[in-house]
């Protein structure tokens, strides 16, 4: 049996994972996939100070209070930059890293350093979501849209400071390449291919599956236990 851990995307929250987790469970597995502060059910907790820091605190806390060990850790999009704060904390307790069309940040380094540009905030300090995949389903946008919340601009702004070496642990990078502009990824892609240490896949999906594409990606997911 292994544990997931989900570190979800910008703008979502663990209600976004509902169709993975059954996947992963009727396997035999454990899975987790809490929500951020200020996101999903705990939006009315947001205020200017909610940042990358407060998140990555809120997944070490539900490893500390689950009492999580010999975990496979997920991060989705924005989610990287929490799962590779968490992995440094933790990572005694990690069996394996796994980033999902998500940012890999290296120390010192920002949401808005990957991306080469600063969003537009709403309310001062609030970023309005991204609009979806331009394939999500009529039936899947009344789903997430009343469910996706506008996210602290500190999330994109506060830099991500790692006290560890490389890891010991395997780590592997999910590129979705059915893009329809910029894939602001795709650097991750070339980076980590054939890197050392890592394993690479590609889903020919867009930058959410497990909205989109839940059964493939717990197949990969599943694979990588």
């Amino acid at each position: 049996m292994a544990t997931y851990l989900i570190c979800h995307g910008a703008w979502s929250a663990g209600w976004a994972w509902k169709r993975v987790r059954p996947l992963l469970r009727a396997a035999g597995h454990e899975v987790f996939t809490p929500s951020y502060t200020g996101l999903g059910e705990r939006a009315h907790l947001a205020h200017a100070l909610v940042g990358l820091e407060t998140h990555v605190l809120d997944t070490l806390a539900v490893i500390r209070f689950e009492d999580l060990r010999d975990i496979i850790l997920v991060g989705h999009s924005y989610g990287g930059m929490v799962a590779t704060g968490v992995a440094d904390r933790a990572p005694d307790l990690i069996r394996r890293l796994v980033y999902l069309d998500a940012f890999v940040p290296n120390s010192g380094q920002s949401l808005n350093d990957l991306t080469g540009r600063v969003p537009e905030a709403q309310y001062g300090w609030l970023l309005a979501p991204n609009p979806p995949a331009p394939d999500t389903s009529a039936e899947d946008l009344a789903w997430i849209a009343p469910r996706r919340v506008a996210q602290p601009a500190r999330c994109f702004s506060n830099r991500l400071h790692l006290i560890h070496p490389e890891p010991a642990y395997p780590r592997s990078y999910i590129h979705c390449t059915k893009k329809t502009g910029p894939d602001v990824f795709q650097q991750f892609a070339d980076r980590f291919r054939a890197a050392p240490g890592w394993d690479f896949h590609e889903m020919a999906e867009s930058h959410s599956p497990n909205i989109t594409a839940p059964a493939a990606l717990a197949e990969i997911l599943l694979r990588l236990a």
